[in-house]
């Protein structure tokens, strides 16, 4: 798939996960058309959509081939012939145009888009005359070209201003059929504020349009009523002909956008799923936006009033967030013998410099997720690297509503001893962190280790780091945590297994937000799934997927996208549902060795 960019200077391309590249429009030209011309050669509608889509990129002065041989494939019908003669217009060829298409008109007789063309090469010759009266009788067949119904009042309008243009507009409107042309008119009642002679002309519009309603219409009608401020009008007129196939992201994107302005988030969510079910990749970047703004809309700022009663239940998770030990993966690391020490992690509380005292429900932003991301990380680091049984404790928000807690102060270590003294099993040490995360300048890691036979802190860390590099800084920290323990357990740190690698670099900062969004989509996939507190799933697949191709050969990373695809299953299985084939996809086109690529496959079967 490509679409030009806005520059007009490169192409966007996409490959099978959904990935954007850039080219420059020369290399489209001489390296990728000429290819995608040769799959779609035999393929009529391929090669149409091609035409198309690279007359609209201006690749004229290419398509001459491409275009004889749709107009072979379609046996010289109306599609193979309109193309053709575009073709041959844009690239100075009128004769040739004019000769395409009088051969149809002959054979299958006239059709309100070809006598359009026809006016077309009128119009290129200087025969304006010939090209008006030829463009009126394509109208009369045809009421509802957009090209030919905009160049009709253009003429009109350009010898007589508004007045005859609007004049033009009414001709057109009492053809039988049309209903483009009460657009137009309706659009002139809206900037009169005659709102109710614009929803007549809406309606007659819908009634006459057929069904499915015209994409183009319902772009219109909505785009018109949006600007006017009429979002009552544009929900009621546009919601129930709404269909994301047919319709796509322009339509859907003003229902979104009149349904947060009315502070109505599910059925904008509703419509925001199913533009996402097209799985369009250039659609991306305007998806994403708005599943953050309606992330927004329904978390607001999500802070508990002093007054609400507030109830937080905490809960934990065994070892690595990516490895279920009744899995086959487990077996590709040590188990950690039953009587090793067993330390347990707590993070969860930032300091943002101007945060509240009291724990708070809130939209995640960098410094929640790292406070929950950096306990995840240590505990997976204690278990591969030093033998320890780990688990991580999350504090969860249960009453107004749910989501993770997040504390502005560092949690007191009575209280961390007391919550892991409430688990199943008893702690030997206890793991606390905290995160100083000021607007400006180098944040920093606190950590403090405790030890729960005397209730007592037997050493204290802490990293600084720049947000956007803290990769050597928690390695260190890592490192440094496993010597403290090694001090006072009799935990010794061990060689990494070969199945853990953890990425370096640029990619460690998303590894550290992949193991989150994970126990984010676990906790939340433990609850009631009709619940709204999960935002941005398909970015979260989307970012495991492309850590998994950035970082082909980690087995951890796999599992961590596997884990990931089966817990969103739970919570959200549309969006889970959109990813599958892309994953078995990097199965096939990226293998792990042996015993890894059986265990990530049994994973996804589970997931299924």
């Amino acid at each position: 798939m490509s679409n030009p960019a806005p520059d007009g200077g490169m192409i966007r391309v996409y490959d099978a996960y959904g990935r954007e590249f850039q080219i420059t429009r020369q290399e489209w030209r001489t390296r990728m058309l000429p290819d995608a011309i040769r799959q779609r050669w035999d393929d009529a509608d391929a090669l149409a959509g091609l035409l198309v889509q690279s007359l609209g990129d201006g690749l004229h002065a290419d398509l001459a081939d491409a275009a004889e041989r749709l107009y072979e494939l379609d046996g010289g019908g109306e599609r193979g012939a309109v193309l053709l003669a575009i073709v041959h217009l844009e690239n100075g060829r009128l004769d040739d145009s004019e000769r395409v298409l009088e051969r149809h008109i002959e054979t299958h007789g006239p059709t309100g888009v070809v006598l359009t063309n026809l006016a077309k090469v009128h119009a290129e010759r200087g025969d304006q005359a010939a090209a008006l009266d030829t463009l009126w009788r394509a109208l009369e067949l045809d009421p509802n070209q957009d090209n030919g119904l905009g160049w009709f009042e253009a003429i009109h309008r350009e010898h007589g201003g508004d007045t005859a243009g609007l004049a033009a507009m009414r001709r057109v409107a009492g053809l039988p059929g049309s209903w483009r042309a009460q657009l137009w008119l309706a659009h002139g009642e809206l900037g009169a504020h005659n709102l109710a002679g614009a929803l007549g002309y809406y309606r007659l519009a819908l009634e006459r349009a057929g069904r499915p309603v015209p994409a183009d219409l319902l772009l219109r009608m909505s785009g018109d009523l949006g600007r006017s401020g009429q979002l009552e009008a544009l929900v009621s007129m546009t919601a129930p002909h709404f269909d994301a196939a047919a319709h796509g992201m322009g339509v859907g994107g003003n229902l979104i956008r009149a349904y947060a302005a009315l502070g109505r988030p599910e059925p904008a969510r509703q419509a925001l799923d199913a533009l996402y079910a097209q799985q369009r990749p250039d659609w991306k970047e305007a998806l994403a936006y708005w599943d953050a703004e309606l992330a927004r809309l329904r978390v607001g700022d999500g802070a508990v009033p002093e007054s609400a009663p507030m109830r937080m239940n905490i809960l934990s998770a065994q070892g690595p967030v990516w490895l279920a030990e009744d899995s086959a993966a487990a077996a590709l690391y040590p188990r950690p013998a039953d009587d090793a020490v067993l330390v347990t992690f707590l993070g969860a509380s930032a300091d943002a410099g101007a945060g509240p005292a009291r724990p708070e429900r809130q939209l995640a932003d960098a410094a929640g997720r790292l406070s929950r991301a950096v306990p995840l990380y240590l505990n997976e680091q204690a278990r591969l690297l030093a033998g320890a049984r780990t688990q991580t404790l999350v504090p969860w928000l249960t009453q107004p509503s749910p989501g993770f807690v997040l504390s502005a102060r560092a949690w007191d270590d009575n209280d961390a001893l007391r919550y892991a003294a409430q688990c199943e099993a008893q702690s030997d040490f206890v793991v606390l962190t905290h995160l100083l995360a000021p607007p400006s300048g180098p944040w920093t890691a606190q950590l403090r280790l405790l030890r729960m036979e005397d209730e007592s802190c037997v050493g204290e860390l802490s990293a600084r780091f720049a947000p956007a590099d803290p990769a050597a800084a928690l390695s260190g920290l890592a490192r440094d945590m496993l010597a403290l323990l090694a001090r006072h357990s009799a935990l010794r740190p061990q060689p990494a297994p070969a199945a853990y690698q953890v990425p370096e670099g640029p990619g460690f900062a998303d590894y550290l937000l992949r193991l989150e969004q994970l126990l984010a989509v676990r906790c939340h996939g433990a609850g009631d799934p009709r619940e709204p507190g999960l935002n941005g799933e398909r970015e979260i697949l989307d970012g495991n997927l492309r850590q998994c191709l950035a970082h082909p050969h980690s087995v951890n990373a796999r599992l961590l996208l596997a884990r990931t695809l089966r817990a969103m299953e739970k919570a959200r299985p549309q969006a889970a549902a959109e990813y599958r084939e892309r994953v078995l996809l990097l199965q096939r086109e990226h293998p792990l060795p042996g015993a890894a690529q059986a265990a990530v496959d049994q994973a996804l079967q589970a997931a299924g």
